[in-house]
């Protein structure tokens, strides 16, 4: 069995006074797509943004490789790609910049691979208009372009398939797809009908305690 990328160990998080989940624990392998599931409130964005290192309110721990997060975090930051339930785009950035934006510190990427990404997501022809200018199904599909040129090996996605049109869910679905064939593991969040082949659950559950199916 392959090593899992991400492990969490009895996580616990609240808020407001409340418990969102307690003594959860699963692990994200390679060449998996994991959709986090639970009713509103369950803790499912607020999971996401601690794995991706902007909630700090947990106690429990990750690992990541086999160590823990806490000693190796930007090796971890490294190698994850989170995108959350808002675009994160700047509407006065056009497409291009904003991918360039985004992957600035990262690595170096040529403006004909940006172009070719766009042009992936439906992009073309807009590749040079302000964000602001775009609707709001064109600035998702923005920031979804940075998923036809990422390289990490683990993707956080919140709500992705939000105001994007029949087309574009099916497309995103086959690149889900495509990156766990090629090793990669995906962990998403959506209120959409997801059911790929193959894909696992995490199963937040009202109350706190959560499990793994």
């Amino acid at each position: 069995m392959s090593e899992p990328l991400l492990q969490a160990v009895n996580l616990q998080c609240e808020r407001d006074k409340r418990i969102l989940f307690r003594e959860l624990s699963f692990s994200i392998l390679p060449g998996t797509v994991t959709r986090v599931e639970g009713p509103n409130g369950s803790g499912k964005t607020t999971l996401l943004r601690m794995l991706a290192g902007l909630n700090d309110a947990w106690t429990g721990e990750l690992k990541w490789c086999g160590s823990a997060v806490a000693t190796q975090r930007e090796a971890f930051l490294r190698n994850m790609l989170y995108i959350g339930h808002r675009p994160g785009i700047k509407p006065l950035l056009t497409p291009m910049e904003n991918l360039r934006a985004l992957m600035a510190g990262r690595r170096s990427v040529p403006d004909a691979v940006f172009r070719q990404a766009l042009q992936g997501t439906g992009l073309t022809g807009f590749e040079d208009v302000p964000c602001r200018n775009l609707s709001a199904g064109q600035q998702r599909r923005v920031s979804l372009a940075r998923l036809l040129i990422a390289d990490e090996p683990l993707w956080l996605l919140d709500e992705v398939f939000t105001a994007i049109d029949a087309d574009g869910i099916a497309a995103l679905e086959s690149l889900l797809q495509q990156r766990a064939a090629e090793g990669g593991a995906v962990l998403v969040t959506t209120h959409h009908d997801l059911a790929l082949p193959g894909m696992h659950k995490l199963v937040l559950g009202a109350g706190g305690v959560s499990d793994e199916r």
